[in-house]
């Protein structure tokens, strides 16, 4: 198998790209902005990172419709998370998840557009 083979790359999507650049945000996001004494967030955040980059990974080398999906749903998951785990008054760590998960799941919906709607090709 070449590296041309192994990494799609005469098809890569921004979109992937900027999932796991999110997903590495993500897991450095409780040293960079502080949240770290507060393991709740800061285990959300860094199991979250995982699974994003694993999925993104995977979709780099071997894409799947279905990577896209579980990504969408993971995204929406960072933008709940705050409140169903409950560190709303952790001001930066909110904006953090928030902001990413809007991100990630734009991302996963417009990859998931791109896959169902594809652009004709000129003849």
């Amino acid at each position: 198998m070449t590296m041309r083979t192994l990494w799609r790359s005469n098809d890569n999507h921004a979109q992937d790209w900027v999932s796991l650049v999110c997903a590495v945000l993500l897991f450095i996001s409780p040293w960079a902005i502080g949240f770290s004494g507060d393991t709740t967030a800061a285990w959300t955040a860094w199991a979250s990172a995982v699974v994003i980059g694993v999925l993104t990974i995977a979709a780099l080398v071997q894409f799947a419709e279905w990577e896209e999906w579980v990504t969408l749903l993971v995204g929406l998951w960072l933008i709940a998370a705050p409140w169903v785990i409950g560190f709303t008054g952790l001001t930066y760590a909110l904006a953090t998840f928030v902001a990413l998960g809007v991100i990630v799941a734009l991302a996963s919906i417009s990859e998931i557009w791109v896959i169902r709607h594809p652009t004709p090709m000129a003849s």
